[in-house]
C-alpha cells in the first residue's frame, strides 16, 4: 500500500500567496493557511485584514498561531523533495532514470510525475493509474529534473514553446505575456526540430562520405601514379641500353627526377588525404552532437538541449573538382624517338647538364629605375607583382612607360649564368634577357632581331618561344619555377622546368655583342587570376 508521503502533492502544501511550500503555516480565523511572513505583509500592504482566497473580512487583526500539523506535513514534504533531489544520478542504462521510491537496488523509472516530482518504476506508478485524484497528475517521460518542469513565475506545468522569445511557457505564460506570439506545444516545436537536426545529420553523413571517397579516389590516383612510375622506369631502363654513354648518364638524372616527381604526388596526395582526416573528424564531432541530440526521447530535455547546442558550421573545403594527376610518367613515346634524336628528346625530359649549369648561378635583383609605375617591387628586389594604382615615378630614360616591363640591376657581357625566378599560381608572364640598348618607351616587339630572347606564357597553358616567327612550346606540364642560363661566348640562352630539370626551349647560334640584362614581366592582374608575384629564388642544387 502506498504511504501517505508516497501520495502527497506539492499543491496540498503551498501557500497561495507565494505559490511555495509552506514556512511557518498559519491559519486565521475562516480555515485557510499561509505563511506567516506572507499574510502579515499581504495586511500591511492592503490596510486591511481580509483573506486573500475567500475575501473575509475580519475588523480586528487576528491572533496567528502555527498550524503544527500543516507545518509538520510541509517539513515531511520538503525533507522528501530534499532527498530526491540529492538522490545521485543512477543509471541502469546509458539514458535512463531510477524509481525514486524503490530500495536499492532501484527497478528503472518509466514514467516522472510533475506533481509528486517523483519518477516510479511500474509497481510504484500503479496508484497514478488506478487513484482518481492521481489519474489528474501529469506524467512524462521519466527525467532526473522534474523541478525545472514548473513554472517560476505561475507554478504550472511548462508545456508550451514560444518561437519568438525561444523560450518554454505555461498556460498562463501563454495566455498573459504571450498571446501575441507564435506559440507551440513542446511536442510541435520538438518534432520540427529534431526534424531540421535529421536533416543536418543527413548533411554531415554526406560530407563524411564525400570525403571518404575522395580518399579512395586519391589512394587509387597514387596507386596509378606509382605503376605509371614503375612502367615509366622500366621504359627508360630498357631504351637507355641502346644509346650507351648518354642515355647511361641520363638515367641517373631521369630515375631520380621520376622519383622525385612521385614523392611530390605522394606527399600532395597524403596532404590531402591527412587534411580530409581531419575534416571527417571536425565533422564527426559535429555529427556527435547531432547523434546525442537527436536520441533524446523526451521532448523537454531535447528542446532544452537543442536551444543551448550550437552545431557550427564545419570550417571544410569544397572538394569536388580536386582531382591527382596521374599523367606524370608517359614518358614511353619520347623513349621510342630516343635513338634518332637522343640529345634533344633528353633534355626535354631532363637535361643531364642541368645541375652543372646551375653552378653559374649569379645574384639578380629588379632595377627599380626600369620598371613600369604599376609595378610594385618588393623591399628586398627579389619579387615583383602589378598592382591597381600607378606610381608618381621620375620618367627616367631607362623607365618602361607603357609595358609591364622591370630589368634586373646586373648584367652579363661575358661568361655563363643562370638564375630562377618562381612563377608559381601566374597565368600570364614573360621571361628571358635583352640587350642594353632596348627600346624602353612605347610598345615592344619581343624578338632576338629586336634583342630580346624571351618566352611567355598565355592563358595559363599556352606557352610560347617569341623567336621571330613564335614557337608554341609542347610541354607536358607548365613549370613553377622557370631556370635562365645564358652562354654569352656560345651565343645561348636556354629555358628550364626547373622541377623537371628538363629543357623548355633553347636559343642558339647568336653573337652578342651588347650587355645583357635579365628581362621580366609579371603582365596584367586580370581580375585577380594573375596576381601573383614573380620571385626571383635562390639557386639550390640538391647535390
Amino acid at each position: 500500500m502506498a504511504s501517505a508521503t508516497n501520495l502527497m502533492t506539492e499543491d496540498d502544501f503551498c501557500c497561495s500567496i507565494c505559490l511555495d511550500v509552506f514556512s511557518k503555516p498559519v491559519s486565521i480565523p475562516c480555515g485557510h493557511t499561509f505563511c506567516h511572513d506572507c499574510i502579515t505583509k499581504h495586511w500591511e500592504k492592503n490596510y486591511v485584514f481580509d483573506c486573500p482566497l475567500c475575501k473575509e473580512i475580519h475588523y480586528s487583526k487576528p491572533m496567528l498561531r502555527v498550524n503544527i500539523f500543516i507545518a509538520d506535513m510541509a517539513e515531511k514534504f520538503k525533507s522528501v523533495v530534499k532527498r530526491k533531489a540529492s538522490f545521485p544520478l543512477q543509471e541502469a542504462g546509458i539514458g535512463k532514470v531510477l524509481c525514486n521510491l524503490c530500495a536499492e537496488p532501484k527497478s528503472t523509472a518509466v514514467k516522472s510525475c510533475l506533481v509528486c516530482f517523483m519518477s516510479f518504476c511500474e509497481i510504484h506508478l500503479e496508484p497514478h493509474l488506478t487513484l482518481l485524484k492521481l489519474q489528474q497528475h501529469k506524467l512524462i517521460q521519466p527525467v532526473n529534473d522534474l523541478l525545472n518542469r514548473i513554472c517560476k513565475t505561475h507554478g504550472d506545468f511548462l508545456e508550451f514553446f514560444c518561437r519568438v522569445d525561444q523560450m518554454f511557457l505555461c498556460l498562463s505564460c501563454k495566455n498573459q505575456d504571450h498571446k501575441t506570439h507564435k506559440v507551440v506545444t513542446l511536442k510541435e516545436e520538438a518534432k520540427i526540430r529534431k526534424t531540421h537536426l535529421g536533416k543536418e545529420k543527413e548533411n554531415t553523413d554526406e560530407m563524411i562520405e564525400t570525403r571518404r571517397q575522395k580518399i579512395l579516389h586519391i589512394q587509387r590516383s597514387l596507386d596509378e601514379s606509382r605503376n605509371n612510375a614503375d612502367e615509366a622506369l622500366s621504359c627508360k631502363n630498357n631504351v637507355m641500353a641502346a644509346v650507351e654513354d648518354y642515355v647511361r648518364k641520363s638515367q641517373t638524372e631521369l630515375t631520380e627526377v621520376i622519383n622525385t616527381k612521385l614523392q611530390t604526388i605522394e606527399k600532395e596526395g597524403n596532404d590531402f588525404i591527412t587534411e580530409l582526416d581531419a575534416e571527417i573528424m571536425q565533422i564527426n564531432v559535429i555529427k556527435e552532437k547531432l547523434d546525442k541530440a537527436s536520441f533524446i526521447d523526451d521532448d523537454f530535455t531535447f528542446l532544452e538541449n537543442a536551444l543551448s547546442l550550437t552545431v557550427p558550421s564545419p570550417k571544410v573545403k569544397d572538394w569536388s573538382y580536386l582531382k591527382v594527376n596521374t599523367d606524370q610518367f608517359q614518358i614511353q613515346r619520347t623513349m621510342a624517338e630516343l635513338q634518332m634524336f637522343v640529345t634533344s628528346k633528353i633534355n626535354q625530359l631532363c637535361d643531364p647538364t642541368f645541375r652543372e649549369k646551375q653552378q653559374y648561378a649569379v645574384d639578380v635583383t629588379f632595377d627599380p629605375d626600369t620598371a613600369h609605375p604599376l609595378l610594385n617591387l618588393s623591399a628586398d628586389g627579389k619579387q615583383v607583382s602589378t598592382g591597381n594604382q600607378s606610381k608618381n615615378k621620375e620618367d627616367k630614360p631607362q623607365r618602361f612607360d607603357q609595358v609591364l616591363n622591370v630589368l634586373a640591376k646586373e648584367g652579363f657581357s661575358s661568361g655563363k649564368s643562370y638564375y630562377e625566378v618562381q612563377v608559381k599560381g601566374k597565368t600570364q608572364w614573360d621571361l628571358g634577357v635583352v640587350s642594353e640598348s632596348i627600346n624602353r618607351k612605347g610598345d615592344i616587339r619581343l624578338s632576338p632581331k629586336n634583342g630580346c630572347w624571351t618566352i611567355w606564357l598565355r592563358k595559363g597553358s599556352e606557352l610560347t618561344a617569341n623567336a621571330g616567327p613564335a614557337v608554341n612550346l609542347p610541354v607536358r606540364q607548365i613549370p613553377e619555377k622557370v631556370g635562365v642560363f645564358v652562354d654569352y661566348e656560345q651565343g645561348q640562352v636556354s629555358f628550364y622546368d626547373v622541377d623537371a630539370r628538363a629543357i623548355i626551349f633553347p636559343f642558339t647560334g647568336y653573337k652578342f655583342s651588347e650587355k645583357l640584362f635579365p628581362f621580366f614581366s609579371p603582365c596584367v592582374n586580370d581580375g585577380g587570376k594573375n596576381s601573383a608575384a614573380l620571385i626571383i629564388t635562390p639557386v639550390t642544387t640538391n647535390c
